[in-house]
């Protein structure tokens, strides 16, 4: 068993719990339900940056990668540095995130930007409590999900109000793309082995339908390759650990963009 089927098999007893003790009927009675949300693609078509921040302290393959600094430091850093999004993990067994990290992040950035909620997605249940934890974004992975789930869950995220992110990681995955995606994202990760490859998303940056937002996300560190990414027709970029393994994300974060803005 590679290392995504263990999270996908962690995941589903999860979401089997979260079920019994916490009904989706008891999920939408909570205020963020009815919020209304702030559209990341929008953000992404006005923003001179296009810089989606992530509050990420650990993952499989690097294990701890900041345990130091508290998410109220990351998120107003990344806040006061002119990013167009934030993105945060959920997943507790393998990246050590939360649910009421993103109700935290929701409370410190209000609604002056959109929150992503990053986690394995598998099931309406986890759409609904996007919504009702403060989120305006969702990741769906086609690696992991069928065409007809695809379609499901982003209706469904539509209607609620989301916006819908399709993560995909190879040309095979092209044809699960959907008329409810808002955005496309390029995944240079390979999630069975993590190892990445940064000219992913190069390679399959011209096969995206040009009516559809592209990010690229993984293994981004430099100014000059999120240049070239732009003239491929990148609009936004997702950079997690480059940023969190500095000792002051947020400020590393405004530097970085500072640079870019050159």
């Amino acid at each position: 068993m590679n290392l995504l089927d263990k999270i996908l098999l962690n995941k589903k007893k999860e979401i089997s719990y979260k079920e019994k003790f916490y009904p989706v009927e008891k999920l939408k009675k909570n205020i963020l339900f009815e919020r209304t949300s702030v559209s990341l693609s929008e953000n992404l078509k006005k923003s001179n940056t296009g810089i989606i921040a992530e509050f990420k302290s650990k993952s499989p393959s690097k294990g701890v990668i900041n345990n130091t600094s508290s998410l109220e430091e990351v998120i107003n850093g990344y806040r006061y540095s002119g990013v167009c999004g934030v993105s945060v993990l959920t997943d507790y067994q393998f990246f050590s995130g939360s649910n009421d990290h993103v109700k935290k992040s929701r409370f410190l950035i209000q609604d002056t930007l959109p929150i992503l909620r990053k986690d394995f997605i598998i099931s309406e249940y986890q759409i609904i409590e996007s919504k009702c934890i403060g989120s305006d974004v969702i990741l769906l992975i086609a690696e992991i999900l069928s065409k007809e789930e695809i379609e499901i869950f982003s209706k469904l995220a539509k209607n609620i109000g989301l916006e819908v992110i399709l993560e995909i990681h190879s040309e095979s995955e092209l044809d699960k793309i959907t008329k409810n995606i808002n955005i496309i994202g390029i995944n240079n990760r390979d999630l069975r082995n993590f190892i990445v490859r940064k000219n992913n998303c190069l390679d399959l940056s011209s096969k995206i339908p040009n009516n559809y937002i592209k990010i690229a996300e993984s293994g981004i560190n430099d100014v000059n390759f999120i240049l070239k990414l732009r003239k491929h027709g990148f609009k936004g970029f997702l950079i997690g650990e480059y940023f969190m393994k500095n000792k002051n994300p947020g400020k590393f974060c405004k530097n970085f963009i500072k640079l870019l803005l050159k």
